[in-house]
């Protein structure tokens, strides 16, 4: 079965682009041009990824993203017309996955899409080498029920979010570089803004840390990247 794509986006020449290219590769895709619809295709359909324009009638992109981690963990993919820094990390901190900026070329486009496809995939599937639960100082992972708790305390993460700490985790003490992490997280070799990761980390931190400007577990190496912190 062809994995669907659900594209919600107010602009039909943007739509039969989106259409044209996600058909072309073989992906099934469900409209909506207005937020509310977006919505409700997205609790009702599960697609397996959602296109989702910031600026819609009804319910704007926002929104509509947050209405949705509500319940569905399904990658996001923001669209938006605006290089504005606001704009793409506010999608981000409300759960979205990624963003890409129109005009976008098809081939950045389809990059991404299936990175964020194959990710999910991949993270259904659990490695046999690998524990189901791991103990990091107050931190319990559990890597089959994606679950991460502190304390005893259940904390609530994205799925994207979740896959950064993990991959951390299981190479704590190995300092990796933004660009390596999008690579290896979020599947994009060639096409991401490195903002992402930071913008996911600042997440997790406030999600997992007592004092997420001191964190303990999610360290920066300052002119590298991040490094999750050995602890007894």
């Amino acid at each position: 079965m062809n994995k669907k794509i659900l594209i919600v986006e107010d602009e039909k020449n943007i739509v039969d682009i989106l259409k044209f290219n996600l058909k072309k590769e073989g992906f099934d895709t469900i409209e909506a041009h207005d937020g509310e619809q977006g919505l409700e295709l997205a609790i009702n359909q599960k697609p397996d990824l959602i296109l989702l324009d910031i600026m819609l009638p009804k319910m704007d992109g926002f929104t509509v993203c947050r209405k949705i981690r509500q319940s569905l963990s399904t990658p996001i993919l923001m669209l938006t017309a605006k290089e504005e820094e606001v704009d793409k990390v506010l999608g981000l901190e409300l759960g979205a996955d990624d963003y890409i900026t129109k005009p976008f070329s098809p081939r950045e486009l389809m990059a991404r899409v299936k990175a964020n496809i194959r990710r999910t995939a991949l993270s259904e599937v659990q490695p046999s080498n690998t524990e189901s639960i791991m103990k990091i100082g107050n931190l319990e992972i559990d890597f089959e029920r994606y679950e991460i708790k502190n304390d005893n305390t259940t904390i609530e993460l994205t799925l994207r979010e979740f896959e950064l700490v993990k991959f951390l985790a299981l190479s704590q003490g190995q300092v990796f570089s933004r660009e390596v992490l999008l690579e290896k997280v979020w599947g994009y070799e060639y096409y991401g803004d490195v903002r992402t990761v930071d913008v996911t980390v600042r997440r997790i931190r406030e999600k997992l840390e007592k004092n997420p400007s001191e964190p303990e577990y999610i360290i920066t190496k300052r002119g590298v990247g991040y490094f999750f912190k050995k602890v007894g």
